[in-house]
């Protein structure tokens, strides 16, 4: 039996520049799986996303992180692109909105460059995760075991290293968000 995430509210970070299948992929499986999606950016309006760095769509954001209540989800997604979690990790909104979720114990997918954001929020201390392999150095200097696989799953925590890697990460981000806290 697959995984509902029905009554489930997941949140969705993301700025300027977001890879848009890394994005959209993983948005389509919660809201499939039943969830209600909010997309949550440094401002209101619209975000620009990307497909490689070429421009793409654009999406209307739902709440400022200014605005935005952890509290009020049930799990958070992270997707990548290189300017997109450069913007957030600049943004204290933006990363005490990440740590409240750890803070939390909730599921927290992650995916390509996302994990930059982590390690501003320092929440990778201890983890075993995966990213795109450029930001190994950065991981592993804020005290992560960065391994190199198509999923990596620790307590909540779901990372994967790039677009190829997306069925994975769709199913185990569902999975882990069907469970709730950890």
């Amino acid at each position: 039996m697959a995984a509902t995430l029905q009554g489930k509210r997941i949140a969705f970070l993301a700025a300027d520049g977001v890879e848009e299948v890394e994005y959209v992929q993983p948005r389509e499986a919660v809201e499939q799986a039943g969830a209600t999606v909010e997309l949550v950016s440094l401002k209101p309006g619209a975000i620009r996303s990307f497909n490689h760095l070429d421009q793409s769509e654009t999406y209307d954001v739902d709440v400022a992180a200014a605005d935005a209540d952890a509290g009020r989800y049930d799990g958070l997604v992270l997707p990548g692109g290189v300017a997109n979690p450069d913007f957030l990790r600049a943004d204290p909104e933006a990363v005490g909105f990440v740590k409240a979720f750890f803070d939390a114990g909730k599921p927290v997918g992650v995916i390509c460059h996302g994990p930059w954001t982590l390690v501003e929020a320092d929440v990778v201390r201890g983890r075993r995760l995966t990213s795109w392999p450029s930001l190994r150095t950065d991981l592993v200097n804020a005290g992560a075991d960065w391994v190199d696989e198509e999923v990596v799953t620790d307590n909540g925590l779901v990372s994967s290293r790039r677009p190829d890697d997306l069925p994975a990460f769709c199913a185990k981000i569902v999975e882990e968000f069907a469970e709730g806290r950890h």
